[in-house]
């Protein structure tokens, strides 16, 4: 029987894939290149110890995953047989941009490539700097193989002598990038950039480091290991959640290998032993690779490129521009921020604003995750200085980010911020802040309402956005949210009594599949009926069904989907072509927006949630309506844009082609940076009306039939 749908973990393996395309896009520039490198790896990395994890759990124990179509072994074979070819894609696209690099004067210099005076340098360098973060581990004299850490870069040592009188050892060297940094630049010729690896500079001076035990012969290559991430919650009831938080964060070290990735030039024996000593065999995730590995890093490459073509620096919002406060402005009417454009700055001078305010009496705020030196928290902690009553809810199990989240738990505690914690299993992943003022005797409430976390760096190069707003409805309902996160164990009954926010776990399943069902009858009935989606992924069953039925109904369905999407866009049933395309670009697509035409009276929500069961069933996500009627018209002008985009745009088809949306006889849309002229020029006062642009790049789009 044909799948309904396509298989989450390969769909996410195409989504990764367009990263790749990026990186292999000569228009893209260089510096960008190389950093799609970096986030195809650091992706990569992440779906292994996540999904892949998974799925090996679910084999071990025999079990068919009841929300899977296909038996999770036949998954891993797909999976293995799809990296293995996007392995090789990689190295061929890292020796072309290598090569790129070379013509702009910038060369990776390995050991054996290195000048006198570069050889000086490394030696001082590794003495200095290096020798003392180096442990060489002799492994064969160890009474039992070492704990080798997920995330680090290994270099795996044959010691041996030319003449062959002494027996060959083995040797493991962490690479300490860490604490050291992966690249150092060298002494460089006029006009040029030499920058060696820190392996590298290892490698030059492995004679040093095992002088002792009189071998000649010194030979290596980088590996390393990926393993399952997944935190294990015991049913120990004496147990706090923190306390099982920080234990599963401990155990995630030493989880289960699930990837292999070395160097193809390997010394056979030496792959061999640490195969067998990880507990691997050749039916596990082995993958050849070329001489550098742990591309993650190249995220960070040094910047040495000619400064041309830098990101376009956020701009503020037309509203806020000559506004004395930002708080007065949100109390007069709604404004949409609209990240990575405009500035995040104003968030951050609403809560210091509140933070000052001396009628301001309360601040509540959701963080999932936080940037490293958060301004949100600097602002947090100065309004519980200045008397106000500040909580905040902190999700301690956003993946990755635990640490980190225990660690802003202890200083906000420490500060005398109210800090709630996870729910037990459920995260808590809406995005929102409730400020109460007291006016003239009575409470008012203001704050916000996103798509993305409150992160200031991150809203730099996320595409987000976020409600400012003190419509009562809709914070009367952010009020029950937070109700409900105080007593989650008695409080179900603030999440169901929400009347304009559409919460989960409670309500968005069941208000989507009605708003769907709407343009189905609308659609039947020979009404006009479109539906425009746009999120990071779209995998839940029930909904994907009831797409199908709209798209054979007639409904027309605008599909704007960054990453997973399980959905077959193409079927000789659907009435009218589906348009789903996902846009791969400098900045990140993070935003969820859903519009329904309902009969020309348009619904459009902005939500926290994706179309995954994670999200609606087993989270607390907001779906926000959008109730001004400029800022809709604004929001789906972004949309449009985006489904006119032939630049960047990829179809998302049966076949998981990644073709790009072309046509050369149109205009070209590149549609983050038409986003960033619209926006700009309604900051500068250009009104819609006049902007004959975007009805220009709309009629574009229109054309491009996908």
């Amino acid at each position: 029987m044909k799948r309904k749908t396509i298989a989450r973990d390969i769909s996410w393996l195409s989504f990764n894939a367009r990263v790749l395309q990026e990186a292999a896009d000569p228009s893209v520039p260089l510096r960008e290149r190389v950093k799609f490198l970096g986030i195809f790896s650091n992706n990569l990395d992440e779906f292994f110890r996540v999904r892949v994890a998974t799925l090996k759990r679910m084999t071990e124990v025999g079990k068919k995953n009841m929300h899977m179509e296909v038996a999770p072994n036949k998954i891993l074979d797909e999976i293995q047989q799809i990296v293995l070819d996007q392995q090789s894609q990689f190295n061929r696209i890292w020796e072309g941009i290598n090569k790129e690099l070379e013509k702009e004067k910038i060369f990776l210099v390995s050991e054996k490539g290195l000048n006198k005076e570069q050889q000086k340098f490394v030696h001082t360098f590794f003495e200095e700097d290096v020798r003392m973060n180096t442990i060489p581990l002799m492994v064969e004299s160890i009474p039992h193989f070492p704990y080798l850490r997920e995330k680090s870069l290994y270099l795996g040592v044959v010691l041996s002598r030319k003449d062959g009188s002494m027996k060959r050892k083995y040797a493991i060297i962490e690479i300490p990038a860490k604490s050291i940094g992966r690249f150092k630049i060298l002494p460089s010729p006029q006009g040029q950039h030499h920058i060696i690896l820190l392996e590298d500079v290892i490698r030059f001076n492995l004679k040093s480091i095992f002088s002792y035990f009189g071998y000649d012969r010194f030979e290596s290559w980088v590996f390393k290991i990926t393993k399952d991430a997944e935190i294990d919650m015991d049913s120990d009831i004496s147990t706090t959640l923190i306390q099982k938080i920080e234990k599963g964060v401990r155990n995630r070290r030493k989880g289960k290998p699930v990837r292999f990735v070395f160097d193809k030039q390997m010394d056979a024996g030496l792959l061999d032993y640490l195969i067998r000593k990880l507990n691997l065999s050749r039916k596990d995730s082995l993958i050849p690779g070329g001489r550098i590995h742990n591309f993650r890093h190249f995220m960070d490459f040094p910047d040495v490129f000619e400064k041309k073509g830098h990101r376009k620096k956020p701009f503020m919002h037309p509203m806020l521009k000559n506004a004395p406060r930002v708080t007065d402005v949100v109390l007069y009417t709604d404004i949409m921020l609209n990240y990575p454009y405009h500035s995040f700055n104003p968030v951050i001078e609403l809560l210091r604003e509140a933070a000052i305010d001396p009628d301001v009496t309360a601040i509540k705020i959701t963080a999932y995750r936080l940037a490293t030196n958060s301004k949100i928290v600097n602002a947090l902690i100065n309004a519980v200085r200045n008397g106000k009553q500040v909580t905040v809810m902190l999700e301690l199990r956003a993946r990755f980010d635990e640490e980190a989240n225990l660690e802003w738990k202890v200083r906000l505690e420490e500060e005398g911020v109210k800090v709630l914690i996870s729910i037990s299993d459920m995260k808590v992943h809406a995005k929102a802040c409730l400020i109460k003022k007291r006016v003239l005797n009575h409470t008012i409430h203001y704050g916000f309402i996103s798509t993305g976390n409150l992160n200031e760096k991150t809203a730099n190069f996320y595409g987000d956005h976020c409600l400012l707003t003190s419509d009562r409805h809709i914070m009367a309902d952010v009020n029950r949210i937070f109700n409900f996160l105080e007593s989650p164990k008695t409080g179900m009954r603030f999440l169901k009594a929400c009347k304009t926010i559409i919460p989960c776990p409670t309500d968005l399943r069941k208000e989507l599949l009605k708003l769907i069902g709407r343009e189905i009858k609308f659609a039947k009935e020979g009404k006009p009926a479109e539906i425009i989606l746009k999120m990071n992924s779209l995998s839940d069953e029930a909904l994907i069904e009831k797409l199908y039925e709209a798209a054979r109904a007639g409904v027309e369905l605008k599909l704007i989907i960054r990453g997973i999407f399980c959905m077959y866009s193409e079927s000789t049933k659907f009435v009218k072509p589906v348009k789903a395309i996902s846009i791969i670009d400098e900045y990140l697509e993070h935003a969820r927006v859903f519009i329904f035409h309902n009969n020309g009276n348009e619904k459009a929500f902005i939500s926290s949630a994706d179309w995954m069961v994670r999200n609606l069933d087993h989270r607390v996500e907001a779906t926000c309506p959008i109730f001004d009627e400029n800022i809709k018209k604004v929001l789906k002008n972004i949309l449009e844009i985006q489904l006119s985009d032939n630049v960047k745009a990829r179809i998302l088809d049966n076949e998981l082609s990644n073709r790009y949306v072309r046509d050369r006889k149109i205009k070209k849309v590149r549609s983050q940076v038409e986003i960033y002229n619209y926006l700009h020029q309604k900051s500068n006062g250009i009104p819609d009306s006049s902007n004959a642009e975007v009805s220009e790049i709309v009629a574009v789009g229109e054309k491009s039939a996908v």
